[in-house]
């Protein structure tokens, strides 16, 4: 269904961030006696833009979006904007802020990515980076589930991620990897790079970080874990390790 120049995107709240943040937006349809708090604010911004209304039958929005719940709205965009990493570190400098930024190493589950990317949002993280192959990537699923966040945390897709990870290192980031083999807890670690320039990485839902990852990271941390289950969800321990720098961070003012 989604081709190369256009992207869909479904639901109250991702349409109207969309909109809010300037995406390119080439038409919106409408199902026919769809829930007016639903679509009206839809409808009045999409009017101030100029942006063509269609309404339809449901059943033409369930075939463009079938595995997206889309409330009756479905707008057509043109391709998601990924940016560079040099823009991501940019953003932090803007902000003056030491950057914090998100390595997925392989996260496939769009559901997954969603949610990473609004928990990134919420933790001001500058950015997430993601590989071109074998990862999910920013689809209508995704915009989704993060809830419109996705159009306010650039996400920089690379080629090669191992290579990225020395580019970061190179610009003074440290690269902390998320493994639930190794000795440091994240609660118990001492030292201070949660709250310098960082890069987290997450990896894999089910095989975790790769091995060449793994070896190019500064420091490994794991989740402290009480009970026999090894394997937090992805983007539950994603989560967990952005508010602790989020913390880290405030703490330190």
């Amino acid at each position: 269904m989604e081709d190369q120049d256009q992207e869909w995107i479904a639901g109250k709240h991702s349409i109207l961030e969309a909109l809010r943040a300037g995406r390119t937006i080439n038409k919106i349809w409408v199902a026919e006696g769809a829930q007016k708090h639903l679509t009206g604010p839809i409808l009045i911004e999409a009017k101030k833009q100029g942006i063509v209304v269609q309404f339809v039958d449901k059943r033409k929005l369930d075939q463009m979006v079938p595995d997206v719940q889309h409330q009756g709205v479905v707008a057509q965009a043109a391709p998601y904007a990924y940016v560079g990493v040099e823009e991501l570190l940019a953003k932090a400098a803007d902000k003056g802020e030491p950057p914090f930024l998100l390595i997925l190493d392989e996260i496939e589950d769009p559901h997954n990515l969603g949610s990473i990317l609004r928990t990134a949002e919420c933790t001001g993280a500058h950015g997430v980076i993601i590989p071109k192959r074998r990862s999910a990537a920013v689809t209508a699923t995704v915009s989704k589930t993060s809830a419109g966040a996705v159009e306010y945390v650039p996400v920089a897709r690379v080629t090669n991620l191992a290579q990225c990870i020395e580019e970061l290192k190179e610009a003074g980031v440290w690269v902390v990897g998320t493994d639930v083999d190794t000795k440091d807890e994240m609660y118990g670690y001492g030292g201070n790079v949660l709250t310098g320039p960082v890069a987290i990485v997450i990896g894999n839902e089910n095989k975790g970080m790769g091995r060449l990852i793994r070896e190019k990271c500064d420091v490994l941390l794991k989740l402290p874990m009480t009970g026999r289950l090894n394997s937090l969800n992805a983007s539950v321990a994603a989560g967990v390790v952005m508010y602790e720098v989020l913390r880290r961070r405030r703490a330190e003012g």
